[in-house]
């Protein structure tokens, strides 16, 4: 008898993509029509872009950011980009130096995209783990290696410049890069006082610090239902960026260089759509201009001209706010809760953890460890082969690199790109697998 029964659908809860039930195409149509019908806005958004980007966008995000995050924002603090990625690029080519710059420190786990990009800036061999503890990076460890690199340095007398000398920019000796708020894949927050320190460290080591700072908008109480729940307008904590610009000692102190020591990643992948391809980036109005200058964007204008355009004036209509506060952050909230009461009820008894924030969460992923002994890789493999589940092996958030350091007893969840009803049916599967496994061993 020939069965009819149609082939089970794959989860895929790796994908760190928004839903697509989620992408704001209405809101998009709205404003590009606004926009395409007033030519003193068409007009430049389809020509080439200042470098710096377009000033009536570059403006909203000051006055959006200065409501958010509570500190003063200027436009001169603001430099549009082709999204997170594309600026990691280009702050790399600016800022670091393949000979110059010693190490770059990267938050072990950590996002693990991000490699590539440092790869290709001559960094394949001086990328160093910095272990993560329950609250984000260890400042304590990172100081002391950053103390025995620096003798290194001295002893080695390395100097040399492949860059030539440029009046906007200069080469800092170390980058630092990490997800501060709701970190890929771990969601931890770093509070506060491990910020200061991390600032302090870059300054006296001549570190610059670049945080992808893409998730702070989405973010909920974890004791809120979605009967009850209450938006969170503000930031939780402040970004490495603020505490740079406010802590004592910073780029405004006598006898500074005026770059600072961080800088802020932002993009609208998570909070409008990823293919708008358009991002900005945050820092000292010295810094921010020395990303202008780039070679792409002399030779080519702002990235995302037109896309701008569209967006200044979701946020200038208060549009994207309304987005991200009413639609956004319940519907993630939501989708977190399904996913997390799924793994207490089918994974945790079998002797999983799931390592989330106690009273904020926020972001797209939850970092399950599983049980003493048991492989990520393993697992990943099996949910695939046996269960059509696709899941990411928290190997693959490993920093390649002589220190590296193991995360196989790991596995990372996405909630955000299924639908709700897939995710406890994901866990679920998850769990079958993990039960089996378990009784092999």
């Amino acid at each position: 008898m020939i069965s009819h029964e149609s082939p089970r659908r794959t989860i895929d809860l790796l994908k760190g993509h928004p839903s697509v039930g989620l992408l704001p195409a209405r809101a998009i149509s709205d404003a590009a029509q606004t926009v395409l019908s007033d030519t003193s806005i068409s007009t430049p958004g389809l020509l080439y872009g200042a470098d710096e980007g377009y000033g009536p966008f570059r403006q909203a995000i000051a006055d959006w950011h200065s409501s958010f995050y509570g500190r003063s924002v200027s436009k001169d603090n603001i430099v549009i980009s082709g999204g997170a990625s594309q600026n990691l690029a280009c702050v790399l080519q600016v800022f670091s130096d393949p000979l110059y710059t010693q190490n770059v420190w990267i938050s072990s786990p950590a996002y693990m995209l991000v490699f590539r990009m440092f790869q290709d800036n001559g960094f394949a061999d001086k990328m160093r783990a910095v272990p993560e503890v329950h609250d984000g990076i260890d400042v304590d460890w990172l100081e002391r290696e950053l103390q025995k690199a620096s003798k290194e340095s001295k002893a080695a007398k390395v100097s040399s410049n492949m860059k030539p000398k440029r009046s906007y920019s200069k080469y800092y000796r170390h980058i630092i890069y990490c997800v501060p708020t709701f970190s890929n894949p771990s969601s931890s927050i770093m509070p506060i006082e491990r910020r200061r320190a991390l600032v302090r460290c870059a300054r006296k080591y001549d570190a610059l610090i670049i945080t992808d700072d893409v998730y702070d908008h989405l973010q909920w109480s974890t004791e809120h239902i979605a009967e009850n729940f209450h938006p969170i307008t503000s930031a939780l904590v402040p970004r490495l960026v603020d505490v740079d610009a406010e802590l004592e000692g910073g780029c405004n102190r006598p006898g500074s260089d005026g770059f600072g020591n961080a800088m802020s990643n932002g993009s609208f992948s998570k909070i409008v759509a990823p293919g708008c391809r358009c991002g900005w980036a945050e820092g000292s109005p010295k810094l921010v201009f020395g990303v202008s200058q780039v070679g792409s964007s002399r030779s080519g204008g702002c990235p995302s001209q037109l896309v701008s355009t569209f967006l200044a004036e979701l946020l200038t209509s208060g549009r994207l706010q309304d987005n991200i506060f009413n639609t956004l952050q319940p519907e993630y909230a939501a989708r977190y809760r399904v996913m997390a009461d799924a793994l207490q009820e089918h994974a945790v008894p079998l002797g999983c953890t799931m390592s989330v924030p106690d009273k904020h969460m926020g972001g797209y992923f939850i970092w399950l460890a599983l049980p003493k002994g048991l492989s990520g890789d393993e697992l990943t493999a099996l949910c695939k082969a046996k269960e059509d589940l696709i899941i990411m092996a928290g190997s693959q958030c490993e920093v390649p690199s002589e220190d590296r350091i193991s995360h196989d007893g790991f596995v990372r969840l996405c909630f955000a790109w299924e639908e709700k009803d897939m995710l406890a049916e994901g866990v679920r599967r998850l769990a079958t697998v993990l039960k089996k496994l378990k009784e092999s061993y």
